[in-house]
């Protein structure tokens, strides 16, 4: 399912679509993806239906607000929580992750992972941080509050299944990424997207 769900994107314009949607931070109907993306409505459509047969996008209703068709249900799409990855020949890394880091808890060696992984961030570090954390993943962007919030967590599938430790280990991580520049980088989960939040000192009251 993983390679036609990835080939469903060779498409520019339906890729075009799939990243506005997976870009915004609430779940988008087939007209706003068509007035971004300057294609029609039943394109937008289209596109959007088959991102989600391919497992790409998910779907539900709500009820419009405002405009025509007010009160009546509209279809909405958000990013899949199903991750799609394709290795050839076969790899599996998420095993061998799972097997380190039961064995992390088990032996109670989360401040030498913590360590570890300060040092990783420090050696990944480089540019602007906003635009490289874009560039590991993460989907950072600015809440109303100046503080970056990061619409994904790479590491989502072992945060699920080992949270205390992996989310430790990806705050140390992204503590390190940024040194001593002048961030505050700390724990705030919330109902979606990555655990880490930061917030730049001079922005603090």
């Amino acid at each position: 399912m993983s390679l036609e769900a990835i080939g469903a994107l060779r498409e520019p314009v339906r890729r075009a679509v799939y990243e506005y949607v997976v870009a915004r931070a609430e779940p988008v109907s087939r007209n706003e993806v068509a007035e971004a993306t300057a294609i029609g409505r039943t394109l937008a459509a289209f596109h959007l239906e088959k991102l989600a047969e391919a497992g790409l996008l998910e779907t539900a209703y709500a009820p419009r607000s405002g405009g025509p068709g007010a009160g009546r249900p509209a279809k909405l799409y958000r990013r899949s929580a199903a991750e799609h990855a394709v290795t050839l020949p076969p790899r599996d890394y998420r095993l061998l992750a799972d097997v380190l880091a039961s064995a992390v808890e088990r032996s109670g060696v989360e401040p030498a992972v913590h360590a570890a992984a300060r040092e990783l961030g420090a050696k990944l570090a480089g540019g602007e941080v906003f635009a490289r954390l874009g560039t590991l993943g993460y989907e950072p962007f600015v809440d109303a509050d100046q503080t970056i919030r990061l619409r994904n967590c790479p590491f989502h599938a072992l945060a699920e299944a080992y949270p205390a430790l992996v989310c430790g280990l990806n705050l140390a991580l992204l503590d390190g990424l940024v040194g001593d520049r002048g961030w505050d980088v700390r724990l705030d989960p919330g109902p979606t997207g990555c655990c880490v939040v930061m917030r730049s000192k001079n922005n603090h009251d």
